[in-house]
């Protein structure tokens, strides 16, 4: 039986970003999957009385320097947005409909508005940057617009939110293989261990 492991993430989240530059690459050299699992992450931080470290002055900008390092090593862009921590919640809703509508375009998708996010430091929070990264990905607004107005792709939002929870999780990116729980981009040598064994 093929091992996976189940990616918990939020689109807003500079560590998900770099953990999601890599996780397909160490999946595929275990022959394991990624099951991708859009959350919410405020509704995350919400339900557990947890906090975004950047709302901690000091913390906020020790992790983004340590992020940043982070991102030399994986050989990969760092430039988040200026007015970074972004409201995620329409390009959440977008992950969620895009997977249940669309599951083949989520690839594309997530590449589009990580990428937008925290390579190139738009600020994805404004919908007309949002319309215009989604065209250049060659997504169509309304459709999309369309998916995060829909109430079954909020209530799959809200549940895999609520799940994630459930199973213990207080950030992202949270990731499991089996029931084990791994936090953080800076993790993922575990999680490459746990798909080996």
């Amino acid at each position: 039986m093929q091992k996976s492991v189940e990616f918990f993430f939020d689109v807003g989240s500079p560590s998900a970003y770099l953990a999601w530059t890599q996780l397909p690459r160490i999946a595929a050299a275990a022959g394991a999957s990624v099951i991708w699992r859009p959350m919410l992450l405020g509704g995350v931080f919400k339900a557990t009385g947890n906090v975004s470290p950047v709302m901690i002055a000091a913390k906020g900008r020790w992790l983004m320097q340590d992020l940043g390092r982070w991102a030399a090593r994986y050989g990969v862009v760092f430039q988040p947005p200026a007015n970074f921590p972004i409201n995620t919640l329409a390009l959440m809703r977008g992950a969620a409909g895009i997977q249940l509508r669309q599951p083949h375009d989520l690839a594309r998708y997530l590449g589009a508005v990580f990428e937008g996010i925290f390579a190139h430091g738009l600020a994805l929070d404004d919908p007309a940057v949002v319309a215009q990264v989604l065209v250049d990905a060659g997504f169509e607004t309304e459709n999309f617009l369309a998916l995060t107005a829909d109430p079954q792709v909020k209530q799959a939002l809200v549940a895999t939110t609520e799940e994630a929870v459930a199973r213990g999780v207080f950030g992202a990116p949270s990731m499991f293989v089996g029931d084990e729980l791994h936090f953080g981009q800076d993790r993922l040598d575990f999680v490459a261990a746990a798909l080996r064994n």
